[in-house]
């Protein structure tokens, strides 16, 4: 019995050596504009989900989701995200297809996790890919009308859809219309 689990430790072992050779000495691919395999990209999404889970204060926001808030948050949405992550005009990114992993498109594909897991994101970003952290750039109450903006894409209040609608001359997303990404950002 010795001697099996001495093998598997050693087995296990050396597929960490040469994995770790592989990626060193350059056989791992990093370019940005290719998919990548789905075995990496469920890694990532699972790693990307425990890491929330585990470092993101569940709190509550303290902006609360009026229409002037929500109007506040297309702004800032339009302003700092809508180049990665498409515009209020349902057009996609420009950005889309050239950023590794691809950010995902949150008009076409709204968010469907809670306030604290967006702001969370938001706020210290996303290593490894374009979501830079904006915690030195935007203010806390502006991420938090941001956070309210992006969760609530696909069932916002008649003032704030009739000011998407004169901003972008197309109608907002409505509940059950979009499908949800279930993608982080």
């Amino acid at each position: 019995m010795r001697n099996f689990i001495l093998g598997v430790v050693i087995t296990i072992m050396v597929l960490l050596i040469a994995g770790l050779g592989a990626a060193l000495l350059g056989f791992v691919p990093t370019n940005a504009n290719t998919a990548p395999p789905k075995l990496e990209e469920q890694i990532a999404m699972s790693a990307l989900d425990a890491s929330m889970e585990r470092h993101a204060p569940h709190v509550n926001s303290p902006v609360p989701p009026t229409d002037e808030n929500l109007i506040e948050g297309i702004k800032i949405y339009t302003m700092n995200c809508a180049l990665c992550h498409g515009g209020i005009d349902r057009q996609p990114s420009t950005l889309e297809k050239s950023l590794y992993p691809p950010p995902p498109n949150l008009i076409l594909h709204p968010l469907d996790d809670p306030d604290w897991h967006v702001f969370y994101a938001i706020s210290t970003g996303v290593r490894y890919t374009g979501m830079p952290a904006w915690d030195k750039t935007l203010s806390a109450p502006d991420m938090w009308k941001l956070t309210a903006f992006l969760t609530r894409i696909d069932k916002l209040p008649p003032a704030v859809q009739d000011y998407w609608k004169k901003s972008s001359s197309v109608n907002p997303p409505t509940g059950g219309q979009e499908g949800h990404s279930g993608h982080k950002m």
